[in-house]
């Protein structure tokens, strides 16, 4: 009888968790992913028509940034969907000048500031140059105009995909130290600190993480304890594979390993983000944005 009595409990529990209701406020009120990724939110951010990628989200997890492909040259447009007045609005452009490309968004620690990158011009008057780092405020009325990082970040060349640690370090891509045509796509992983409000002289990571092939995207971990970021180095399972790295006890980064046939495709997986509180993966592939849960991390740490 005992048994019997415990049988009915455990099923009553399955049910009722099984009934427990989704918060709408978050995530756009889906049921979270476990450890097989699926696309995120499709018909409404993933959607056919379009070709959605990089993504950022609050630590509220109710507003959510992505990018969206517009031609084939890769111009894109930052959209933005939020949750206000118990709904979540239709995702719409964030209202920024349509005569450049924007991509690659960013929100602070603070979420006072958005970053992302764009190929304006530094000037009202300039045309469209080569890829920069930029930022835009909260005010009671909405956003200021964008503001370039600066030349301690920003080069001559390109500078992609910011991501931003507690202590303030930025992390990000350039070309910097390419020199001819042909390598201008071999992209290293840079990191810049702050020192009273403003970056300094940008370091390039060890070869623990770069190499002479294209490194882009990285997504650094709050507290800088691993990196995750886009590779297309051989030994990989398509153009282009995320890898991660870990930081030692001494403090120091492995070398960087493929975070899998779980998550690498054939194709080309890029844009990783980890939601603020960890829980869950997201990155793009195949014209979509895509999460999982952050199981694999721990996994290949433990590894």
């Amino acid at each position: 009888m005992k048994n019997i009595l415990i049988l009915i409990y455990l099923a009553s529990t399955i049910v009722a968790c099984s009934k427990k209701k989704v918060n709408t406020s978050t995530y756009l009120g889906l049921q979270p992913p476990a450890v097989v990724s699926q696309k995120f939110a499709p018909g409404i951010i993933s959607t056919e028509n379009e070709y959605e990628f990089g993504i950022s989200i609050n630590r509220a997890a109710n507003k959510i940034y992505y990018a969206v492909r517009l031609n084939e040259n890769w111009d894109a447009e930052i959209r933005c969907t939020e949750f206000i007045h118990d709904k979540w609005t239709k995702p719409g452009r964030l209202d920024l000048d349509s005569n450049f490309s924007y991509n690659d968004p960013f929100i602070s620690l603070d979420e006072q500031k958005l970053y992302f990158m764009s190929n304006r011009p530094c000037t009202d008057t300039g045309k469209a140059k080569d890829s920069n780092l930029w930022y835009i405020s909260k005010t009671e009325t909405g956003w200021t105009k964008p503001e370039n990082l600066g030349p301690r970040v920003n080069s001559e060349k390109d500078e992609f995909y910011p991501s931003i640690s507690n202590s303030g370090k930025l992390y990000f891509a350039s070309n910097i130290h390419t020199i001819t045509e042909e390598d201008k796509w071999n992209f290293d992983i840079y990191y810049s600190a702050i020192e009273k409000g403003k970056y300094q002289k940008p370091m390039r990571l060890g070869e623990e993480i770069n190499s002479k092939y294209f490194e882009c995207d990285a997504f650094i971990a709050p507290d800088e304890s691993y990196i995750i970021f886009c590779s297309s180095r051989p030994g990989g399972y398509g153009e282009g594979d995320l890898y991660i790295s870990f930081r030692d006890e001494e403090g120091n980064w492995t070398k960087a390993q493929n975070a899998g046939d779980k998550i690498n495709t054939e194709g080309h997986e890029f844009c990783p983000f980890v939601s603020k509180d960890g829980k869950y993966f997201f990155y793009s592939s195949a014209g979509d944005i895509f999460w999982v849960s952050t199981i694999f991390i721990k996994k290949l740490r433990e590894e």
